[in-house]
């Protein structure tokens, strides 16, 4: 059993739950406004500088778990595939490209900003968005992207999967309550912005 689920993080697939999928041949291909498109192997990802990111990841469905998040930050993809001063936005794409979601240049090159691959120091599993995800610490989840194996850099915004469907497009997250997975689920207060502390603290 993984950390997140001991933790009972709840598991959503709104597309689908995608079932095992293939870690080793993992490709996430990188294309867009860059001079060097082209595919990321998951070997490829794993030799790239390692980050680890403690942050949470913080659902508009009002749940929050926190940990210590593994992977490659997206500012270091954008940097090995030349990304153009043109690129505004990063949108993510989940395996089988049904679902998608953007995010400003700005929060993509914050520090926290990952493709994910490890919680606790464990691999991700397809419950949870393995082999590779976004992690967007700064956002409600919807935009952290599962399995994601496209990575699109554009000049302007497209409403994403669940934008289209009556979702904030900044995905700024707003004060009120959550359930604090790491806490057994207990419901705590958080402010607006990224969940570091919570306010019965």
């Amino acid at each position: 059993m993984s950390r997140l689920k001991d933790l009972r993080t709840p598991i959503f697939w709104v597309e689908g739950h995608p079932g095992k999928l293939d870690r080793e041949g993992w490709e996430i291909e990188v294309t867009g406004l860059c001079n060097k498109p082209g595919k990321l192997t998951w070997s490829e990802l794993l030799s790239m500088p390692k980050t680890i990111a403690d942050g949470r990841l913080t659902s508009v469905t009002r749940f929050s778990v926190r940990g210590k998040w593994g992977g490659v930050k997206v500012s270091d993809i954008l940097e090995e595939v030349k990304a153009s001063s043109q690129a505004k936005y990063v949108r993510f794409w989940s395996v089988k490209k049904i679902y998608d979601t953007s995010i400003p240049i700005d929060v993509a090159l914050r520090e926290k900003t990952l493709m994910a691959y490890e919680f606790d120091g464990e691999y991700l599993d397809e419950d949870y968005g393995g082999p590779v995800r976004a992690f967007v610490p700064y956002l409600w989840g919807y935009k952290s992207a599962k399995s994601v194996v496209k990575i699109e850099l554009m000049d302007h915004y497209i409403s994403g999967f669940w934008e289209q469907r009556g979702y904030t497009d900044d995905a700024w997250i707003e004060a009120g309550t959550v359930r604090d997975m790491n806490a057994g689920g207990r419901i705590r207060p958080i402010p607006d912005g990224e969940v570091i502390k919570f306010l019965d603290e």
